[in-house]
């Protein structure tokens, strides 16, 4: 019986009239699995997954690959984003086993967890070398009637490795500038001069790796990364906003989902570059993509949709392309498949709103409207950066309000009313790091304290106390066959990346060394690999880079909207940390008061202020 109509996940709905038996991943699936001693199918995948959809109109809906599936084992199915622990363990099975990753993700389980056999797109037919899904399926039920004691040993293996990355060891060697110059300087080697990022097609938007390189100041890799996807194609000149990645190196071709967290990540990295060059186009591309998110990904209560489809009634990319005669300018047209094309080039007002007021009229792709935790913090973040204040109050009440416990702790997801699920490191790290930019774009207190909280919480529920860094699930979370650190970019920022980055910060407003420490502890982990392979810890660079900046503190009290305190906002460096007050409980802040009534800024170094300032003309530079 498939059991899949009563989730809330869109992905799992979408499979729930499948022939196949699918189970969701709870105790029922499990124990029935080990009643029957049957071996797990464990499939992994998301709705904005475009062979994720092939793979279900291929196999899962086929009568006969379905009762070979539903003879031979329990199948599970998962929604990557509701359950990125499981996603994390079993991807690192298939890696181990196949040298690469993706979805759909496939993955064969002993009752007990231990994977011994996985794969992602598994086709039809036999073709291009890849064995046919059901020849697969045969081979696996007859091993497992036969060569248990091979399964056994391969399972033990595969979960030594997948134990192994949770417990590497921090370096004692020095947490050194140098290490920021040789991670920038190997960036460098893979740079593509002509089209920018880095490597060769496909190309995914780089936007951890941006906001290091932004930090630091870096124009050439920079700027032509971002004036780069800007042209059209990844890049939807249309509406707004950019789809996953591109399948050339020219950022032309896309797959046509759109993630909320690309989006989130992507208009941050636009405003920021428009303050950093001073170049109002990188404003405008952050403007567009923080509109489309507005107007297409908003939920009713204030949070945001995770994604929107690749596919259009089967067909990917057919809401967003274009054909000759339906109204686009031709000379802007850049072939796609089917007689259709994507637009790249610029396009006047106009033009734009009549073209999207068109486009309105088609069939959309379906959208996954349930809310998660981490990428609604990311957007949070991005919508306060780029002064969108309204929707972002509104946002960081849902998180902290349907999002959140009775008693403070995070969820993962909501949908239609229901929260479910236990908060990742990440979602801890995201939302506290989206409060923190609300707190410097309102100048309330409450944001920064909730910041502070959820963080502190972090330590608490995630912490390696023994071996430094962070566990991706809480302690006292579901026992599943080991419990990992994720340290690198998955393309969002890694859990402990963002703690630490959050923890470095807080350290400074609050004076708290074992805070300080905490985040350093990361750094510690990751120390030896971060020049050697800066693309996979973009995020974690930015937190390096954090804590070996000049600390500098700004304590501003008095009315946020003052002039002088928003002068020393849109004065200050990426690395300083700014604090709102009077707040007498934030340390920063303690004995900081008006100056005859006015609003008045004091510039801090390690807590030694200078005298305050209430004059924007005379702020340091």
């Amino acid at each position: 019986m498939n059991r899949l109509s009563q989730e809330t996940s869109p992905y799992l709905q979408q499979h729930a009239h499948n022939p196949v038996d699918w189970q969701p991943w709870d105790d029922a699936a499990l124990a029935q699995a080990r009643d029957e001693d049957k071996p797990i199918l464990l499939s992994i995948g998301y709705s904005a997954c475009h062979w994720c959809h092939v793979m279900e109109r291929e196999s899962f809906e086929d009568p006969l690959t379905a009762r070979v599936m539903n003879e031979n084992f329990v199948s599970i199915k998962v929604d990557r984003e509701e359950r990125p622990d499981l996603d994390s363990i079993y991807m690192d099975a298939v890696v181990a086993l196949t040298g690469q990753g993706g979805w759909p993700m496939t993955v064969f389980l002993k009752p007990t967890g231990e994977p011994f056999f996985g794969g992602t797109y598994f086709p039809p037919e036999p073709r291009h070398g890849l064995p046919s899904f059901k020849q697969v399926l045969l081979a696996l039920a007859e091993a497992w009637r036969e060569q248990r004691d091979e399964i056994d040993r391969s399972g033990v293996k595969l979960v030594e490795h997948i134990r192994s990355a949770a417990h590497l060891q921090q370096s004692t060697d020095p947490l050194a500038a140098e290490l920021l110059d040789e991670a920038e300087g190997k960036l460098r080697e893979s740079f593509d001069p002509e089209w920018g990022g880095f490597g060769r097609a496909p190309k995914f938007p780089p936007a951890p790796v941006l906001e290091f390189l932004l930090r630091r100041g870096e124009e050439e890799m920079t700027r032509r990364t971002l004036d780069r996807m800007a042209l059209g194609g990844m890049y939807d000149v249309v509406g707004g906003g950019f789809h996953r990645y591109s399948v050339d190196e020219r950022w032309l071709v896309p797959h046509f989902e759109k993630m909320l967290y690309d989006n989130a990540l992507l208009a941050s990295v636009y405003v920021h570059a428009a303050k950093r060059f001073g170049d109002e186009r990188y404003r405008f591309v952050a403007d567009q993509t923080l509109d489309y998110v507005l107007r297409e990904l908003a939920l009713d209560g204030g949070g945001f949709a995770s994604a929107q489809d690749a596919d259009t009634d089967g067909v990917e990319g057919l809401t967003f392309t274009w054909a000759p005669g339906e109204g686009a300018p031709e000379e802007l047209f850049q072939p796609f498949e089917h007689g259709r094309f994507v637009l790249r080039g610029e396009l006047d007002d106009e033009t734009r709103t009549r073209l999207l007021e068109q486009r309105a009229q088609r069939p959309q792709p379906l959208r996954d409207d349930k809310a998660i935790a981490s990428w609604n913090g990311l957007m949070l973040a991005a919508l306060a950066q780029g002064g969108r204040v309204e929707p972002a109050v509104r946002l960081a009440e849902f998180l902290l309000g349907p999002l959140s416990t009775p008693e403070g702790r995070l969820h993962r997801t909501w949908r239609n009313g229901v929260a479910k699920g236990t908060g990742y490191l990440e979602d801890y790290g995201d939302v506290a790091y989206g409060l923190m930019e609300l707190h410097v774009a309102t100048g309330d207190p409450r944001w920064l304290r909730e910041a502070h909280r959820l963080a502190t919480l972090a330590v608490d529920l995630f912490a390696d106390d023994e071996g430094g860094g962070f566990f991706h699930t809480p302690r006292d979370g579901e026992q599943l066959v080991a419990r990992k650190k994720e340290l690198d970019d998955h393309p969002t920022p890694s859990g402990n990346a963002m703690i630490a980055y959050v923890l470095l910060r807080l350290a400074r407003i609050w004076g708290d060394d074992e805070l300080e420490r905490r985040g350093v502890s990361v750094l510690r982990i990751v120390r030896d690999a971060l020049p050697r392979a800066p693309s996979a810890f973009g995020w974690l660079l930015v937190a390096l880079h954090q804590h070996l900046a000049p600390h500098r503190e700004l304590a501003i009290v008095g009315a946020s909207d003052a002039a002088v305190a928003r002068a020393a906002v849109a004065g200050a460096a990426e690395t300083d940390v700014i604090a709102f007050g009077p707040a007498d409980d934030v340390p920063l802040l303690l004995g900081r008061t008006e100056v005859d009534g006015m609003a008045a800024v004091y510039v801090c170094e390690r807590f030694a202020c200078a005298l305050p300032v209430t004059d924007a003309t005379r702020l340091p530079r």
